[in-house]
């Protein structure tokens, strides 16, 4: 009995892999609107996908090519908009679980708060939770909740991999190009860095590691380390005040900093780092308007984000950016599919998710059964 169970599962998994494919991503689906009819049978899979924010523009790039995995697998899925409000996610979780969905997943609002996850699990009750991108644990918690809970998944990504590259691919530039970027020959590189969220562990560690990796990659080569624009912020970025990581906070930080800090006042910025690329871009469209980053003959300031979103890469290709950090929104919605249909084939979240960890581009975080990460490339 126990080897003919084994194999039934390992035909789920087989079939889990093959049903969540990439493919071609449709229109976002609306908030709250059914992808399919919903099921006959009250025991069919039936899964309910909140989303902390559908504005984010990385994740409305996941939600697409969720979407459409789903779809393609036949999966009874709908989709919930919280609109950035923790309170209201958990209430749409708890009208789910009324309403019968039977597998939930879940972008939480409140990144890193295990506070915030656990109600998340508590209203969830014997349902299996598939939690994604953005943390259930703050940092020095890892383990706390998902060590702790055989019923629940974690996929998303090793959070300070993106600062890590993100500081040695701006490291490396600026080895290769220091005398153009330094435009006031003083020997020394000046930087602006956009940061998301404050309590975001992503953003934490891409604000730290952008910084020190690139400091590393410079004294090693017997270079100064990077300076901070202004001497009298003693965070050393200027933070989105909504946690949105939006564009228009990096358009107004940048636009505001270029009527003090410019070359004819001797002190312009030389370098932005930017905790994702709609920040990034928002800073470039500033530069943009000043004059810079246009291509051609036009002065580059050298302008780094993280997700390689399609308006990043066609930026860099135009002269516009510099560099980006893939996170890849396909290789996510396929992991959540795969795991999805894995649930409902009678899987556990464990076993779901170590089917996935033996392919390329992902692996299990160590110490975990039920934590998987999505890698990380750099682009430029």
């Amino acid at each position: 009995m126990k080897k003919t169970l084994a194999m039934l599962l390992a035909v789920v998994m087989v079939f889990a892999l093959a049903a969540c494919g990439q493919s071609a991503a449709p229109a976002a689906t609306p908030a709250a609107e059914p992808a399919a009819e919903p099921a006959a049978d009250a025991s069919a899979p039936k899964v309910a996908v909140f989303w902390y924010n559908f504005g984010d523009a990385f994740l409305s790039t996941v939600r697409d090519a969720l979407d459409a995995d789903l779809t393609e697998a036949g999966v009874d899925f709908q989709n919930f908009d919280a609109a950035n409000n923790q309170a209201t996610q958990l209430e749409q979780v708890q009208t789910a679980v009324t309403n019968g969905f039977n597998i939930l997943v879940v972008n939480l609002v409140t990144s890193g708060s295990a506070d915030a996850a656990q109600q998340i699990i508590d209203a969830a009750g014997d349902l299996p939770v598939v939690f994604f991108n953005r943390a259930i644990e703050g940092d020095g918690e890892e383990g706390k909740l998902l060590n702790a809970n055989d019923g629940i998944a974690f996929i998303g990504t090793d959070a300070p991999e993106a600062g890590h590259m993100q500081g040695k691919m701006i490291g490396e530039y600026l080895l290769a190009n220091y005398d153009a970027v330094d435009l006031n020959g003083d020997g020394e590189i000046s930087y602006a860095m956009f940061m998301g969220d404050a309590t975001n562990v992503e953003a934490i560690y891409r604000t730290k590691y952008g910084v020190e990796d690139a400091n590393a990659v410079l004294t090693a080569a017997g270079k100064p380390e990077l300076v901070y624009f202004n001497s009298s912020n003693s965070d050393k970025y200027q933070l989105d005040p909504n946690g949105a990581w939006s564009a228009a906070a990096g358009n107004e930080f940048m636009t505001t900093n270029l009527a003090e800090y410019s070359e004819a006042n001797g002190n312009m910025i030389e370098l932005v780092i930017a905790n994702n690329d709609d920040m990034a871009l928002g800073a470039m469209a500033a530069l943009q308007n000043a004059g810079y980053n246009n291509g051609g003959d036009s002065k580059m300031i050298p302008v780094f984000g993280v997700d390689a979103t399609q308006p990043a890469r066609d930026a860099i290709a135009a002269g516009g950016m510099t560099g980006t950090v893939l996170q890849s929104a396909p290789a996510m919605a396929e992991a959540i599919c795969s795991t999805v249909v894995a649930l409902g084939g009678g899987a556990t979240p464990a076993d779901a998710l170590a089917a996935l960890a033996s392919g390329e581009g992902v692996s299990m975080a160590e110490g975990f059964t039920n934590k998987l990460f999505v890698a990380y490339q750099p682009v430029a």
